[in-house]
């Protein structure tokens, strides 16, 4: 809407200016008394628990950490080895305080990771956010020194895509002027940049089209087939995969909306659709010299059912691992490559979740593994396949008391017949229900452990539910494309039949049904509040797409088309007016009270999208709360503090209207 394009300008007076005063407004209303003091201390305390559990990933012979608490806000990242993690209180190294480089550089950084030079792990590229944005800095740190290198690697704030070729060069795409970036803000361009030279001069290897989401190039060491690769992204969900040996770039030729990949002697592919034969979410496995021959007689590793899918695989040295789901339940599965034999994994939940942290597929058959249930702590533990059984390291103290709490699998029936899975975890009684979905992206939501959902929500009585709607990658691709573009009303459609079941089973009742999503989860927490208010009590909305006929001229949002659609093609625009929050708001409907919470630094998601949901509901007369923190990029925190106000102020809003 024109009149509120004001609010666009992320640092504007005018615009900060109103984002202030609502901040004042809401932390006004919501954080005066004992309750909020509370949630916001139980909070904390979940996040700056010193026995959490420090996961890691192992780089050479270290296992490194990155770790916040009260004393470290901006982090520590720490290292340690196997024979010290194992103990109760590990023996940890401080590789890089990053407090202290923060206050003795006067800059509020946010980490955003290494990338550490393979094999000798000796080097990284240590990349580190101003607030949480999305945009990096790049140093070169020496793993041996622990110090920043003189003259080393560097860049500049930008959306950087990175990898070493060796300890002398490397891949970088970055925001090298003019031409240089994609309509999505990433780099369009892959370089290969000589130490020692000025990165104007790295040699060109590579140029997409101003229209795809990105490029990257990398290179990988492993010893006997070391190959270098150029990813092109076409858009989120189609790519081109190149194989570059000297000045040739050899396209790999399978279908766009397929993911490969290529361990040494290897390849596998993941098509998004039905191939020679094979349908999508298959995984197909070849050698990778035959197929660059022209052979195409693949040995199908996973084949998905109307009940399960391939979620993703990794590898270790010698073997595969796969990690799938039936019903939404986890399954994991080694397989040896050649034969292709199969067997489960063991350690695995009914009724939870399990997630490969960490491999070594360079150096061994190590895996970490991490296990968990909506009232099962997290555990961490490791196995060498083929040798040793997972055996537990950590495990994350229980941060509620669940006696009393079950946790249940239903099924509520889509407009179109569409057998939905939900989880429902609570008590008995009814009372007070926090739905959560997203919805989107191919993304499965899976039963996981939240000590913040617990204390916050579960121990004070309520019941929180947890919806695997279409748009998510629950049943694979498939689920995931029956929400795309013009079949987006069919998500929302699957969260309002979950919203019915649950009240229809008596386990609430409309008012006391709350809803909370962020990111496109903000989207369906918005669509939520315009096209079914009547199902809800209070609606809360993190991080929020908004404006639907404007998100493709927004950040990042134009890499997104592939999800939504183009709102500069009319069909499309007509679609997409039809759900859009911004412009399904009347002034004649009742609405359930809304939060609104976005940051003013998230790079990725505009916080205009919030900011003018908020103001057009303001203006209609509605009831709405807005908070915008200063920092936090897209999660909207940058330290544990600022997670526990968020949420703090989210629970203490939903508690009120909910009761």
């Amino acid at each position: 809407m024109d009149e509120l394009l004001w609010l666009e300008e992320v640092t504007g007076d005018e615009a900060l200016a109103w984002v202030r005063a609502r901040n004042d407004e809401t932390v006004a209303a919501l954080t005066k008394d004992d309750e909020f003091a509370q949630l916001q201390r139980e909070i904390r305390e979940v996040w700056d628990a010193d026995d959490r559990i420090p996961f890691v990933t192992r780089r050479g012979d270290y296992l490194y950490n990155f770790w916040q608490d009260a004393d470290h806000p901006r982090g520590l990242w720490r290292r340690t080895t196997l024979e010290s993690y194992r103990q109760p209180r590990p023996d940890w190294e401080v590789v890089l305080d990053l407090d202290e480089l923060a206050a003795a550089e006067g800059e509020n950084w946010v980490w955003h990771g290494p990338t550490v030079l393979r094999p000798d792990y000796d080097r990284c590229l240590i990349e580190l956010s101003r607030g949480g944005a999305d945009a990096t800095v790049v140093r070169e740190f020496d793993l041996r020194t622990l110090t920043f290198v003189p003259d080393g690697f560097e860049l500049g704030e930008a959306k950087h895509r990175l990898s070493w070729i060796d300890r002398d060069h490397i891949y970088v795409g970055t925001d090298f002027g003019p031409g240089s970036l994609t309509t999505s803000g990433y780099p369009r361009q892959v370089r290969q940049w000589r130490r020692g030279t000025p990165l104007s001069e790295a040699e060109l290897v590579f140029a997409g089209n101003e229209d795809d989401m990105q490029v990257a190039g990398y290179h990988d060491p492993t010893k006997g087939f070391e190959r270098d690769w150029i990813s092109r992204s076409i858009d989120f969900f189609n790519s081109e995969k190149l194989l570059r040996t000297g000045d040739m770039l050899q396209r790999i030729d399978v279908p766009n909306d397929s993911e490969i990949d290529v361990h040494r002697e290897w390849m596998l592919v993941q098509p998004r659709g039905e191939w020679l034969g094979h349908p999508a979410g298959s995984l197909l496995a070849i050698r990778f010299d035959e197929f660059l021959d022209g052979n195409r007689d693949f040995t199908v590793v996973f084949r998905p059912d109307e009940h399960s899918s391939l979620q993703y695989h990794q590898w270790t040295r010698d073997y595969l691992l796969l990690v799938t789901l039936t019903d939404v339940k986890s399954r994991l599965l080694v397989v040896e490559p050649g034969s292709w034999q199969q067997h489960d994994l063991p350690g695995i939940p009914d009724i939870g979740s399990a997630d490969l942290v960490d491999t070594s597929p360079d150096d061994s058959n190590e895996y970490f593994l991490q296990t968990s249930g909506f009232t099962q702590p997290s555990t961490l533990s490791r196995g060498v396949v083929g040798d040793e059984k997972p055996q537990i390291l950590k495990r994350s103290p229980a941060w509620f008391d669940t006696d009393g709490l079950t946790v249940e699998q239903h099924f509520a029936t889509s407009d179109d017949g569409t057998e939905v899975p939900y989880f429902v975890i609570g008590g008995p009684s009814p009372g007070p229900t926090l739905l959560y979905a997203y919805g989107g992206f191919e993304i499965s939501l899976t039963p996981s452990y939240s000590g913040t959902v617990g204390r916050a929500w579960l121990a004070r009585g309520g019941r929180y539910v947890v919806a695997n709607i279409r748009g998510g990658g629950e049943y694979g691709p498939r689920w995931h494309q029956a929400a795309l573009k013009h079949h987006r009303h069919r998500a929302y459609q699957d969260l309002a039949a979950v919203a019915r079941d649950l009240v229809d089973r008596g386990l609430c009742t409309p008012q006391q049904l709350g809803m909370e999503g962020g990111s496109n989860g903000g989207l369906l927490a918005g669509v939520m509040l315009t096209r079914y208010p009547e199902l809800f009590g209070a609606i809360v909305s993190h991080v929020p797409l908004c404006d639907m006929l404007r998100y493709h001229k927004l950040l990042a949002g134009a890499s997104w088309m592939a999800e939504y659609g183009d709102p500069e093609d009319p069909d499309d625009a007509a679609y997409l007016r039809s759900y859009s929050p911004l412009h399904n708001l009347h002034q004649d409907r009742h609405y359930p009270p809304t939060l609104i919470v976005t940051s003013t630094r998230d790079d990725r998601v505009h916080p205009a999208h919030a900011r003018k949901l908020a103001a057009r509901m303001r203006e209609l007369g509605h009831q709405v709360h807005y908070y915008e923190n200063i920092e936090g990029g897209h999660g909207a925190a940058a330290d544990n503090a600022q997670r526990a106000f968020h949420w703090a102020l989210t629970f203490t809003f939903l508690w009120r209207h909910l009761r």
